[in-house]
């Protein structure tokens, strides 16, 4: 048997194959672009999605003849977008992605009905569902008339596949329609948002079965038997189910373009005020929380592209050791910030620059930038009770063994990582595949990964690295105050 694990990324989408015992067989990627049509703007054609996961399903069919014993299917995809059908299930115009800030007065506005976040269990912030979908109704009413479903981008590739309107928990906890501790639609929350239930599609659990594979897919793809579709997840509740993070205690921090700092928890621990985000995990009866901000490789990738350089070569010339806080620093809000903040508007910036400021003092001042606003979330973490001594590191960013040690350090935590971390939401995806299928049940699939590096902080620097967070947080209002 054999098992595919979809990971809808925003700049393109990895598939991972997998064999009965979720060991990888084989991968691919498939890449597409983001429209930004103006300033805060991030969209994306749908159908891109499709041709990159027909694209990558006939290059593992072509590459490995383990795919044609396919049994089930996962899909993970980036949260949050609005993806609009009309009746006939036609895309009606490009969705609006996770990092679109467009709708940040609507976002406002929703936040500040009574008992929006009571039950959603989060702030509403501009990134998620239903302020976009408010923003489509005042400045796009002929497109809004027209909705007849809302889905999100994970739940659009279960449509392409199943054909049926089908979406997991933790991704729908991440619209502001849901009730996150119910786990069901709630009505108050979608006439808060001008919207109906019969616009939201079915919900289902992540490691559920959602459907099974369209029959002229399934032919199309060489398959001769049934193939069950679980329902999915969220990108980040597949990377937690990547990596085996199912319970209290154990997390992960993700360098990826945005950064992660989450948490699994054995209940339901909403603290909205925060700017956590509190969210279904993929299983059923298991929430996570979880810290993010906007601009975590995007930062490197930013300094990389002014500088004419890559930014593995950037991190390469700071060496392995690791060095006390520079003078220069640099405050990540390339594209505002959502915890603690909860500021739209904000953008980074770089003090303490001088004639003598080198390449190398912008990359550190960037990689402990970066850090500080993790530090953030896991301060906020902390103070709902969630204990993280040890946590994964993933994503692309965590190739920097020197970023890693900066991270360590400035959260007084040990990082892991994991064999075939980059895989991580792939994998998660495929693993929820396997249980909705009946290979195996949760406590057995959800295994973590073995470990083949510990990074620890490094306890000589921690008091230096514990002022310069202490010099970062009172940079934010300054900055904020000039803007």
């Amino acid at each position: 048997m054999s098992f595919l694990g979809i990971d809808l990324g925003t700049s393109g989408l990895r598939a991972l194959l997998v064999d009965g015992g979720g060991r990888p067989i084989g991968s691919t990627e498939a890449h597409y672009p983001v429209s930004h049509p103006h300033s805060g703007w991030s969209e994306q054609d749908p159908a891109d999605w499709v041709a990159a996961l027909d694209g990558a399903v006939a290059e593992l069919r072509d590459r490995h003849p383990e795919f044609l014993d396919l049994r089930g299917i996962g899909v993970a995809g980036h949260m949050h977008g609005a993806t609009l059908l009309d009746a006939d299930d036609r895309v009606i115009r490009p969705c609006i992605l996770w990092n679109d800030t467009r709708s940040h007065a609507e976002a406002a506005r929703l936040d500040a009905m009574p008992g929006v976040r009571d039950l959603s269990g989060n702030i509403v912030f501009p990134g998620f569902t239903a302020p976009k979908l408010e923003w489509v109704r005042e400045h796009e009413p002929e497109n809004h008339a027209r909705i007849a479903r809302v889905l999100l981008p994970a739940a659009f590739l279960n449509l392409y596949l199943t054909g049926d309107h089908v979406s997991d928990m933790s991704d729908a906890a991440g619209t502001s329609w849901l009730d996150t501790g119910a786990r069901d639609w709630s009505d108050a929350l979608l006439e808060a948002g001008h919207m109906r239930r019969d616009q939201m599609p079915r919900l289902v659990e992540g490691s559920a079965p959602a459907g099974q594979l369209r029959e002229d897919l399934a032919r199309a793809w060489g398959l001769s038997h049934p193939v069950v579709v679980a329902g999915g997840a969220g990108d980040n509740a597949a990377a937690a189910c990547g990596i085996g993070a199912m319970a209290e205690g154990q997390g992960f921090v993700s360098l990826g373009t945005s950064g992660v700092l989450l948490a699994a928890r054995d209940g339901y621990h909403p603290a909205p005020a925060t700017a956590l985000h509190t969210f279904c995990h993929a299983v059923p009866g298991t929430w996570y929380q979880m810290g993010v901000m906007l601009s975590a490789t995007d930062s490197l990738n930013w300094l990389a592209q002014i500088t004419g350089a890559r930014p593995a070569d950037l991190t390469a010339t700071l060496g392995d050791t690791l060095q006390k806080p520079g003078a220069v620093r640099f405050l990540p809000y390339l594209a505002g910030e959502r915890t603690p903040h909860n500021d739209a508007v904000i953008r980074g910036a770089f003090t303490g620059l001088g004639s003598g400021t080198s390449r190398d003092d912008l990359t550190r001042a960037v990689l402990e930038g970066v850090a500080f606003g993790l530090r953030d979330s896991h301060e906020a973490l902390k103070a709902t009770g969630a204990r993280l001594d040890r946590m994964m590191a993933i994503g692309g960013g965590a190739r920097s063994r020197y970023w890693l040690k900066v991270i360590a350090t400035t959260l007084d935590v040990t990082l892991t990582l994991p064999v075939d971390g980059e895989f991580g939401a792939a994998l998660g995806a495929a693993r929820l595949g396997m249980v909705a299928a009946g290979a195996g049940g949760v406590e057995d699939i959800m295994a973590s990964p073995d470990v083949v590096e510990e990074i620890a902080p490094e306890a000589a620097l921690r008091e230096r690295f514990n002022a310069a967070y202490e010099a970062f947080r009172a940079a934010y209002p300054a900055i904020r105050g000039i803007q």
